[in-house]
């Protein structure tokens, strides 16, 4: 996101507006109620149709990227073995299971419909279950979407100018401007939409996974937890959410190279996330916990293969870099 705001200024220090980031996302979600922050959490996701916006500058046949898109290609090497279980892992990361299962609670909470986290069992309505499918399903959709447009982008604008090894997203940006020449100016139209987009993300992105490593650590050790809350009534909660954001902070200053920090992350949520997927199939089929409201036969398929074909994919992944050693 510093980098990002010196595309636009780029006389302006990047510890500058790094640090007025980090300041910004701290104070509001710790300061500004839940029923506040969820809204604008929820408007700043429309900032990802930047990446939309820039794949359409960005341009190429659509034959070609339709094509592309439906029929897998496959490599036998490590390297496609890390990226295939880095885009499982980004897609079905561990800190969305934690994220959303707290925010019905927080939504539960809202409504009154419990008392905290841990007391109480809300009765949950048919329509409400409708509404929760709906509301996972179309977010899927859009993620997706804007997934594809972001690989679109990057295929475009840096692979096929022979661009494969980059450290900042400012690099990625600037690879942008000679990349593209559909109209006049367009380089620099679509720098400036990759930098908005870039920001608005980092400004939905950060608090949510900082916010999911609070709801997880409070609910190993049963700390008090909850954006409803206030800092005096969930000091653990907002402490955790604070030690992540400057960890976070601190990367920026580090010698570690953040895009390959982003690529080995989401590997590790490819890996970690099995054994929870795992988990969460077991739950969504204990009739002592769900009771009427259990997988029914499409979830449980959808939801087994899921398990299998990341579990091989994991398996795959070591096999080929042990053989690499």
């Amino acid at each position: 996101m510093g980098a990002s705001i010196r595309l636009l200024i780029p006389q302006l220090p990047f510890i500058v507006p790094t640090l007025l980031f980090t300041g910004l996302i701290l104070l509001t979600e710790i300061a500004i109620p839940y029923h506040k922050y969820v809204k604008i959490l929820k408007y700043l996701t429309i900032s990802l149709f930047a990446y939309v916006i820039t794949a359409m500058i960005v341009g190429g046949s659509f034959e070609t990227l339709f094509i592309a898109s439906v029929v897998p290609h496959i490599e036998f090497t490590s390297q496609f073995a890390i990226i295939f279980v880095a885009i499982l892992g980004t897609t079905i990361s561990p800190y969305l299971f934690f994220w959303q299962t707290s925010q019905e609670a927080e939504e539960d909470l809202d409504k009154k419909k419990i008392k905290d986290f841990d007391i109480g069992k809300p009765h949950i309505t048919k329509r409400e279950l409708k509404i929760m499918r709906t509301d996972v399903a179309v977010g899927m959709f859009f993620s997706q979407l804007i997934m594809w447009a972001i690989i679109v982008t990057t295929a475009g604008s840096l692979h096929t100018h022979g661009i494969t090894d980059i450290q900042t997203s400012d690099q990625a940006a600037k690879a942008l401007e000679p990349a593209v020449k559909s109209f006049p100016n367009s380089g620099h139209i679509s720098k400036l939409i990759f930098a908005l987009g870039i920001i608005g993300t980092g400004l939905l992105a950060v608090p949510i996974l900082a916010g999911s490593s609070a709801y997880a650590l409070c609910d190993v050790f049963g700390w008090e937890q909850g954006l409803n809350k206030k800092f005096g009534q969930a000091k653990s909660f907002y402490l955790v959410i604070a030690a992540s954001t400057v960890i976070g902070l601190w990367i920026n200053f580090s010698d570690i190279d953040p895009i390959k920090g982003l690529v080995y992350s989401v590997v590790i949520n490819g890996v970690t996330a099995v054994p929870i997927l795992y988990t969460i199939m077991k739950i969504a089929n204990d009739k002592r916990i769900l009771q009427n409201k259990v997988n029914g036969g499409l979830s449980n398929v959808v939801g087994w293969v899921t398990v299998i074909v990341m579990g091989i994919s994991v398996v795959v992944m070591f096999a080929t870099l042990s053989f690499q050693i």
